[in-house]
């Protein structure tokens, strides 16, 4: 499967998983993303990793999804502030999965280049209040991107 996953750059972005080549995919508290993370995703997927909110919101690269889910350490951190008081090791309620560096594109693919490619006008991100930190991306929509930008 292939999977568009939302991050801050200012918080952990395509820079920080070149460095590091692996990282924890924490801090989800969406009951949707956590049902694709738990439920759908598997090792071996690829995603696209997506900047938002800053500068060059678009494509920046892309990771593979390196593990099965596990529950979420900050939901059990009293210091995080993805803590969840609901949340037991028991009963956990969010999900994380491991993601391990692909590339990292020569630019971000922005928003505006995407909407300007007619078959890619069904791409989840891009519609309007799309606000899901993690989505799944239609193969045909994956193929597309690569033939026209890596």
């Amino acid at each position: 499967m292939f999977w568009l996953m939302k991050s801050e750059p200012a918080c952990w972005g395509i820079d920080d998983l070149a460095r590091d080549g692996r990282g924890e995919w924490t801090g989800v508290r969406n009951y949707q993303v956590r049902n694709f993370i738990r439920d759908r995703m598997r090792p071996g997927d690829r995603a696209f990793l997506w900047h938002s909110s800053c500068r060059e919101i678009g494509l920046a690269g892309e990771m593979d999804i390196a593990s099965a889910a596990y529950p979420d350490p900050t939901q059990f951190d009293p210091d995080s502030r993805y803590f969840d008081p609901k949340a037991t090791p028991d009963q956990p309620r969010w999900y994380s999965v491991d993601v391990s560096f692909v590339t990292r594109y020569p630019r971000v693919i922005t928003m505006a280049e995407l909407r300007a490619v007619p078959e890619l006008a069904t791409l989840q991100v891009l519609a309007p209040g799309s606000r899901l930190s993690a989505m799944p991306v239609d193969p045909a929509h994956w193929k597309l991107i690569h033939e026209r930008w890596r």
